[in-house]
């Protein structure tokens, strides 16, 4: 059935049609018109920018609209800028195309712009997006157009069953209240086949891989207390500590700060088991680029994955020897380099 809004688009379409082929013969006839017309489109266009940055905590000021592009945040939660090096979605999407060399299908939960999409596709995967910020999907990477749609964790996701071989959670499942993450991970349950990648500002032991830590997630003024907890305390932070930005919102929206070990349970309760084999293999290949400390790293495994989707492409070479081009590893690479 044909809803009235597609109607009604139906209906207007030609008379938006004949509009354009009016204004682009006027302005072809005028040059003054036609720098008015890229004055006018401009400030229109600057005017929806600010409007997305107003409605949403992860519209357009998140993304860097209006922002120092320097890199100084200025104590704001955000991007100072927000590009495919940037956010690193060149070493991310490289490290799961190497580490997971069986997987066709592949969702990015909370991809934002679709950076991760973009580097997957070009990379000859079926990659998909979904992120919470409409803004964000509505000015996608080139690459991701067409590919990525407004969804949330915390509702269904408009996909069936098992429809992913991979699915990557980047710096996510910390801004969804920890009542709520039963029933997120029970959705990237659902529509996962094969294993999930994910990093999730933590803290405490992990295991074989690197210990999180207090720093820049809980108020300063209470790290000392927290570190002196010891290993027993598993989390969650309560939100009177965690920390704020200079405008008084958590620091980039994490209600959610918790140990290893909180999250590794959580995990094991949806039915996911954590696979450290391949996390140290992923360590190993961002090493180089200085990112270990920083990407608090999981992969789980849905039960009954098809282990073929964990095997990894060329395994003897390193990610620049595969093509890789990123200023963190240019910048390792200088550095190893031995000097005149």
């Amino acid at each position: 059935m044909v809803s009235t809004r597609q109607r009604v688009k139906e209906q207007i379409r030609p008379l938006v049609a004949a509009g354009r082929r009016g204004l682009r013969r006027a302005a072809l006839a005028s040059p003054a018109l036609r720098a008015a017309m890229e004055r006018a489109g401009s400030e229109l266009t600057e005017a929806a920018l600010d409007a997305w940055a107003e409605a949403d905590f992860y519209g357009a000021g998140y993304f860097g609209h209006r922002r120092d592009p320097s890199g100084d945040r200025a104590g704001r939660s955000g991007y100072a800028t927000y590009d495919r090096i940037s956010s690193n979605a060149d070493i991310a999407g490289r490290v799961m195309w190497r580490q997971f060399g069986g997987a066709g299908r592949t969702l990015d939960v909370g991809c934002a712009r679709g950076y991760v999409v973009e580097v997957l596709r070009e990379l000859g995967l079926e990659a998909e997006g979904a992120d919470v910020s409409a803004y964000a999907v509505a000015h996608p990477a080139p690459g991701a157009r067409g590919h990525l749609r407004v969804a949330a964790l915390t509702s269904r996701l408009p996909w069936e069953d098992g429809r992913f071989d991979l699915v990557s959670v980047l710096e996510v499942l910390e801004h969804i209240p920890p009542p709520e993450v039963p029933g997120a991970l029970a959705e990237l349950r659902r529509v996962c086949r094969g294993f999930v990648c994910a990093t999730i500002p933590s803290f405490g032991a992990n295991g074989d891989g690197p210990p999180g830590h207090f720093v820049g997630k809980v108020r300063p003024d209470r790290v000392v207390h927290y570190e002196q907890l010891g290993r027993d305390y598993l989390g969650p932070v309560p939100a009177e500590d965690l920390a704020r930005d200079s405008e008084g919102h958590l620091v980039e929206g994490h209600v959610c700060i918790a140990s290893f070990a909180w999250w590794t349970q959580r995990f094991a309760e949806a039915g996911f088991e954590r696979r450290t084999d391949i996390e140290q293999r992923i360590y190993a290949d961002i090493a180089p680029a200085g990112l270990a400390r920083y990407w608090n790293l999981y992969v789980l495994a849905a039960p009954g994955a098809d282990e073929a989707i964990a095997e990894p492409r060329s395994p003897q070479r390193s990610l620049v020897e595969l093509g890789l081009r990123h200023p963190l590893y240019a910048a390792a690479e200088a550095a190893a380099s031995p000097t005149a």
